[in-house]
């Protein structure tokens, strides 16, 4: 492709596979060159990657669109990122009045809202219920096995739903319509004790996702429960909690500490600011599981035996680090780099190296890396999730 074609296509320039060192060499067959300067961590890798290394990255951009009636859904599990088994994402968005209909599932539901208003409703295994109204920034979170539903409220919602199972898909779910509809009409009468008439009109199949009318206020559509309410509030308003703000970013963590419900998924939000990047560091607890809010950056992952690569995100994409793998992610460009850190646990648990090495007796610091003690000085022994070194 010639340079004035480069140009008329919108391209600042054609990126070669030429590192700066002088490896690799031009890339003249066909090719996808938007996804080349989308990736160029990973057309160009910085020295320092090596080894073989699964795909630790997969953009919503790239799943199949489930498109209703009262919204759509998108998901990415491990049938699209094979490495993520610990959760899997839904990223869903209904209309005003839209409904994914009363269902349940056999693995726990955690959420964050991205966009709008919805009204979720529960009811739990002593006849206790729930209901709430979520806005952007606020999570909620379900139980395994507790029957729920959601509904976009005036204006429409998206919202993205993590699963502790990575082989999860949702629409393989228990769902109300599914069971009525693959259930005898004389068994449904039995069982309500109504006539059979009162069921001509239900759904064929499962109805997931459909279009209804947006709902009066929680006060009007307020059920009573003879056994009151779930003494336990499944929603939590995450920007509401004050973060641990350091000069490069900030960090909100939200696990079974101050969310008490959410007993098998832990998260943080983070804010990376320009220039800035979160720490090197790794989880002992579990895998992590990344969902991209807005800007973009690179994360590179360290597997150990001398094998590590970098990805460039961006808005939409998934990230994934195995168990104890030591990371960073850097904000590349001009605006704040936000995204999800969540996790198959009940508490959130990370390992800084600069404190680590901050609380190893020095002389062991400096034997093993054979680093001076001007460098040893400059340790934290305090943790910065998000640091940023002007000038560095």
């Amino acid at each position: 492709m010639s340079e004035s074609e480069n140009t008329r296509l919108g391209y600042p320039h054609i990126p070669q596979p030429i590192r700066s060192d002088g490896a690799g060499g031009p890339d003249l067959g066909p090719r996808d060159v938007m996804r080349d300067l989308e990736n160029p961590d990973m057309f160009v890798p910085p020295v320092t990657d090596a080894g073989l290394v699964p795909n630790m990255k997969f953009s919503f951009s790239d799943a199949h669109m489930q498109l209703n009636q009262g919204g759509w859904s998108r998901e990415v599990t491990a049938r699209e990122l094979p490495i993520a088994t610990t959760l899997a994402g839904v990223n869903m968005s209904l209309i005003p009045g839209g409904v994914r209909e009363m269902h349940w599932h056999q693995q726990a539901e955690w959420s964050y809202m991205l966009l709008g208003n919805a009204r979720i409703t529960a009811v739990d295994q002593n006849g206790r219920n729930f209901i709430a109204d979520i806005g952007p920034g606020d999570l909620w979170y379900f139980p395994p096995g507790i029957p729920h539903s959601i509904q976009g409220l005036e204006g429409g919602c998206e919202f993205l739903l993590v699963f502790d199972d990575g082989n999860f898909s949702d629409l393989n779910t228990l769902s109300i319509s599914d069971w009525f509809a693959h259930t005898p009409k004389e068994v449904l009468s039995a069982n309500f004790g109504v006539p059979e008439s009162d069921f001509d009109h239900i759904p064929n199949d499962q109805v997931y996702i459909y279009k209804s009318t947006v709902p009066g206020s929680i006060e009007s559509q307020k059920v009573e429960s003879p056994y009151g309410t779930i003494p336990q509030s499944f929603k939590f308003e995450l920007l509401k909690q004050p973060p641990i703000i350091t000069p490069g970013g900030s960090v909100r963590i939200v696990d079974s500490s101050n969310f008490p419900a959410s007993k098998a998924i832990a998260a943080a939000l983070v804010e990376i600011k320009p220039g800035a990047m979160r720490e090197l560091h790794w989880h002992p607890n579990n895998d992590e599981w990344q969902y991209y809010l807005s800007g973009q950056g690179r994360m590179t992952v360290f597997t150990g035996n001398g094998n590590a690569r970098t990805y460039d995100v961006r808005a939409g994409d998934v990230g994934y680090v195995p168990f104890a793998c030591g990371h960073y992610v850097q904000n590349t460009g001009n605006t704040s780099l936000w995204f999800l850190e969540m996790f198959k646990s009940d508490r959130f648990a990370d390992v800084s190296l600069n404190q680590w090495m901050a609380l190893t007796p020095t002389e062991l610091v400096k034997s093993n890396l054979n680093v001076d003690e001007a460098f040893v000085s400059k340790l934290r022994k305090e943790k910065w999730p998000v640091v940023d070194y002007p000038g560095f």
